[in-house]
């Protein structure tokens, strides 16, 4: 917190560390709704995923960039909650090289809830003939007795799509 902030009284927003916010804009679906057995079957992890409406990424909550790899087509993240989340935009991007990604953040780096991460051109994607749904799962579903997700609707960065109970 800078000398503004504290003369002025800025807060810093604080969320709940069990719910996990939306990452795009976009539909929220079940993660059945993927078609890919390896994200639709929960291999990876339970989660949901989203349609997306445009190709900004954001963080879905405070946490530690894992993994964000070269291509920029996905991302890990490993929550202050300790979830381990994997974000993964669109379908076989990994096959575009990065071409179709600009990435803002690089491993290890701590980023805040709303942050940019990563933009896609998702008619680029489109383009190529792959599908832009999104896939978000927490890795480490067995760590949480409880899981819930928020699915069927239009969501932002400010909508909790996943909550977590220990």
């Amino acid at each position: 917190m800078g000398l503004f902030d504290k003369l002025f009284g800025k807060k810093e927003e604080t969320f709940d560390p069990n719910h996990i916010f939306a990452p795009m804009a976009g539909q929220s679906v079940p993660v059945a709704e993927v078609p890919n057995p390896t994200f639709a079957q929960g291999i990876l992890g339970e989660g949901i995923a989203i349609i997306p409406a445009d190709g900004k990424v954001y963080a879905p909550c405070n946490a530690t960039v894992d993994t964000m790899f070269e291509t920029g087509h996905a991302c890990s993240l490993v929550a202050e909650n300790g979830a381990e989340i994997l974000i993964h935009v669109g379908l076989e991007t990994v096959g575009l090289g990065g071409k179709c990604f600009k990435v803002h953040v690089k491993n290890g780096q701590k980023v805040k809830k709303g942050q940019l991460m990563i933009e896609v051109d998702l008619e680029a994607v489109k383009a190529a003939g792959l599908p832009t749904i999104t896939p978000v799962l927490i890795c480490n579903t067995d760590a949480y007795p409880t899981f819930k997700t928020h699915v069927g609707k239009d969501v932002t960065n400010d909508d909790v799509v996943l909550e977590l109970g220990k």
